[in-house]
């Protein structure tokens, strides 16, 4: 072995051992390793006990078809082996139903915690009160840890012991109570929970409380989460769907965790999380944490085809969060309607989850929505009392402000249209060389104080605004099961004609303010002189423009068909002002014209 040899494989061993001892973990590391195993083993033999008892259930009962996997047990009643966090007390179950004057929550000690939860002042589309809460056999709530007994404790499965005498409970605007449930284990031990409600807003505090207990808990820490998926309450299951997923704000960035098509995720976010929640179109649960985090734990399973409507969404969300010095753990939790007032009383970013527009343009679309949007729908439907007027008055100042952008567009195109007899005759004379042809044609453009760009730049400032409500529309509350005109509900379609066969991407019915939509933007197109921004001529160009200017409005018929008619109803008027204005602008070109000639 020559000496270069012998320096190169010495100097590559130093490297391996630098190598090692920089990617090997600390202490803490490690000792945070064997507790994530620990808790993975402990899961892993509570999955092989409920596979084994599905397993037996199948074999008894051949035709009774198996549930989703989200917290749904053979046996209902049975309750695992939990050490000494398994009660020696035996409780009935007992529920607890609390009025205010937005909700009705049924409160059962089977789990401690709601199974039921009923919003007042929402119904879905066919007229029931809305239920937030799918499975109502137990809390929808779930504290979840490990025990120094190497037992998986899952509090939803423990029957506790009511602390309320009550069996009904009313709490009015402005007043408060608390539903508490307590779990005393051996030495006079206790798990207690206090829920703090509040009878004029969709909150509700809740405190855990390891009395005695901390040191029983592995890492001093426990996973609390919403484990029953949110119910749908749309007619349209597979709109509801497309965006119903769950969040998960850490690091100052909120995350997304949605599936695409059928399988099963289970993402771990870790470190500190400001917040994490389930939602469907228009309805969401949030738990928020009032003590330092360690992860955040996401649930998402989907069944089947994503356009199939008996499709399954299951998602659920939990946090780890560490046990005070105290053996407290505290979370502020919202249950309701994805209201802007609501949720930023919660957190300030809790109505990012609300589609506005792409993220690269949320810069403009959030303060837009946040301060103008929302304050002129509140106090415009509360001042004439029909979200559909508000709407059309809305378009209506919009298409105000856009008006001078607007009117530079039309000014330019006419302008480019009264030099195309030059311009032909430019690109004939130089259609030999073309770099003289593009000088003499700059020229020609200087010389008339004509931009050729002009008919265009307005029209891309106006981008984020359109861009903006035809996102936001879709995905707003404020216009839900508001009636206008035909239209029963302006964030559904507003179907009126029926056909006698399904066309792709269309459906088998036709939207009203759809179609009048399309027939606007027809007539727009001719007021314009084609999206070819005029012209005329025979050239296979404009015969191109030409049909264009009827294709482009069947492509947004398709487009628009099955989104909300409010959506429709804003383009349709903002459409129909088009014209009007255009009609104005032509008329004044024309007369200027003559004048000119004259």
């Amino acid at each position: 072995m020559d000496k270069n040899t012998a320096t190169g494989l010495v100097l590559i061993f130093l490297l391996m051992i630098g190598w090692f001892y920089y990617t090997m973990p600390s202490e803490e590391e490690l000792a945070l390793q064997r507790q994530e195993q620990a808790i993975q083993d402990s899961l892993a033999i509570v999955e092989q006990q409920r596979q084994d008892s599905l397993a037996a259930l199948d074999s008894t009962v051949q035709d009774e078809p198996i549930g989703p996997t989200y917290r749904e047990q053979p046996d209902r009643n049975a309750v695992p082996e939990s050490g000494i966090f398994s009660t020696t007390e035996q409780f009935q179950e007992e529920r607890i139903i609390v009025n205010t004057p937005l909700y009705t929550v049924e409160f059962t000690n089977k789990g401690a915690g709601p199974s039921s939860f009923q919003l007042k002042k929402y119904d879905t589309w066919d007229g029931q009160p809305v239920q937030l809460i799918r499975d109502t056999t137990r809390s929808a709530y779930n504290v979840g840890f490990l025990s120094t007994e190497n037992y998986n404790v899952e509090t939803q499965n423990i029957i506790f012991e009511s602390l309320n005498n009550e069996s009904s409970i009313q709490i009015n605007e402005g007043g408060s109570r608390e539903i508490q449930y307590r779990l005393t284990v051996e030495g006079g031990r206790q798990l207690l929970y206090t829920y703090t409600l509040n009878g004029d807003s969709y909150e509700i505090d809740f405190e855990v409380q390891f009395i005695g207990l901390k040191d029983y808990v592995v890492g001093n820490a426990v996973d609390f989460g919403w484990t029953s998926p949110l119910n749908f309450t749309e007619k349209d299951k597979v709109q509801d769907a497309l965006v119903t997923s769950a969040y998960v704000y850490t690091g100052g960035e909120l995350e997304n965790v949605k599936l695409t098509e059928a399988g099963r995720s289970e993402p771990t976010f870790n470190g500190q999380v400001d917040w994490v929640a389930t939602k469907t179109k228009f309805f969401t649960q949030l738990i928020k944490p009032q003590s330092p985090t360690e992860a955040a734990l996401i649930t998402a399973e989907v069944t089947g085809e994503t356009d199939n409507p008996d499709t399954k969404h299951l998602y659920t969300s939990s946090i780890r969060t560490d046990i005070g010095s105290e053996g407290t753990a505290s979370f502020r939790m919202y249950l309701g309607p994805m209201k802007y007032k609501e949720l930023k009383q919660v957190d300030e970013h809790a109505y990012d989850m609300v589609d506005v527009g792409w993220s690269w343009l949320r810069w403009f679309s959030d303060p837009f929505v946040r301060f103008l949007v929302i304050p002129f729908f509140e106090f415009m439907s509360g001042a004439i009392g029909s979200v559909g007027l508000a709407i059309i008055i809305f378009a209506a100042g919009v298409k105000l402000v856009l008006s001078p952008l607007t009117f530079k567009s039309y000014k330019s195109m006419a302008a480019m249209r009264e030099l195309q007899p030059q311009l032909k005759e430019v690109q004939e004379k130089y259609k030999d060389n073309p770099q003289k042809q593009q000088q003499e044609t700059m020229k020609l453009y200087k010389k008339n104080k004509v931009n050729p760009l002009g008919g265009c730049l307005p029209n891309l400032l106006q981008f984020p605004i359109l861009i903006t409500l035809w996102r936001y529309f879709q995905n707003s509350i404020l216009i839900r099961q508001e009636e206008f005109l035909w239209a029963a509900d302006l964030s559904a379609p507003d179907y009126i004609l029926e056909l006698p066969f399904s066309i792709p991407f269309l459906g088998d019915q036709l939207a009203g303010f759809v179609l009048f939509m399309t027939a606007a933007m027809v007539v727009q197109s001719k007021l314009t002189g084609g999206m070819s921004g005029g012209g005329g001529g025979s050239n296979p160009m404009a015969d191109q423009m030409k049909i264009l200017q009827y294709i482009f409005p069947i492509m947004l018929l398709f487009i628009f068909n099955n989104f909300a008619s409010g959506l429709s109803l804003y383009y349709l008027v903002f459409n129909v002002l088009s014209i009007i204005q255009q009609f104005f602008i032509n008329r004044s070109i024309h007369n200027a014209k003559e004048a000119t000639a004259s």
